[in-house]
């Protein structure tokens, strides 16, 4: 468990999508043991129910938020919900996301469209719903969960989650020059290859040799991904902003 003085965000509201499992479980965990109060936004009210009471025994406070990202204004008002029951939100880790595999001859209109809406369109969202209330208070962090995919293009038959990431990470950059002077930081993290049921979808030769490319020779872990969110998060790297850290292994983005 990371030092609980370190990177401290005792008192602070983080907002956490895609809390349910994987990588955005793994974020709101963390934010706990740092002190934040966390509201989990995730479609499976199960897994967020759980998420929630193991917040709860660490001695948090954390509230459900459900909401679906394929449909457009959920996202919003799932911000609004949280909101209401733990105040001002302070840190919003987008985290939620989709992927596929279809060829672009296979993808449809309404597939990439349903990609782009969870893995960019909510990140916008989300992000224009809390932004008034931290320029206000001078005070806030944006830390987006993009992938190396959107560096490298990913794996054959990524295009379009590539390309939602690659669109992160522009918009990443772009929002940290707009409201950098408010006191308001926005980075992305860009895992490469994570052990997590999302990236469970490669064939075991793919996953074969994808592990034999990455030189530490092993997949990423969920929580080696939350400390690095937790850092972005707290105060001490209010100098850090428009960044996006690879968290990949080593493996090169060429």
């Amino acid at each position: 468990m990371t030092n609980a003085l370190a990177f401290s965000l005792q008192d602070r509201v983080a907002l956490v999508t895609g809390a349910s499992r994987g990588i955005g479980q793994a974020v709101a965990l963390e934010l706990a043991r740092a002190g934040a109060a966390v509201g989990l936004i995730a479609r499976d009210p199960e897994r967020l129910a759980s998420v929630a009471g193991t917040i709860q025994r660490l001695g948090g406070r954390a509230a459900l938020c459900m909401a679906d990202f394929e449909r457009p204004g959920e996202a919003e008002a799932a911000a609004k919900v949280c909101q209401e029951f733990l105040g001002p939100i302070d840190v919003l880790v987008n985290n939620a996301g989709e992927s596929s595999r279809e060829s672009i001859e296979n993808l449809t209109d309404i597939e990439w469209r349903r990609v782009f809406q969870v893995n960019l369109d909510a990140a916008f969202e989300l992000s224009r719903a809390v932004l008034p209330g931290m320029r206000a208070r001078h005070w806030g962090r944006i830390v987006n969960i993009a992938s190396i995919s959107g560096q490298t293009g990913g794996v054959r038959g990524s295009v379009v989650y590539a390309s939602s990431k690659g669109a992160l990470i522009a918009f990443t950059k772009a929002l940290a020059r707009d409201v950098g002077g408010d006191g308001v930081t926005v980075n992305a993290v860009a895992p490469g290859q994570v052990a997590t049921e999302m990236g469970s979808n490669l064939t075991a030769e793919q996953l074969r040799d994808l592990t034999a490319q990455i030189p530490v020779r092993r997949l990423g872990r969920p929580d080696e991904i939350a400390s690095a969110v937790r850092f972005l998060a707290s105060a001490e790297a209010g100098y850090v902003t428009g960044a996006t850290i690879d968290i990949n292994g080593g493996l090169s983005r060429r």
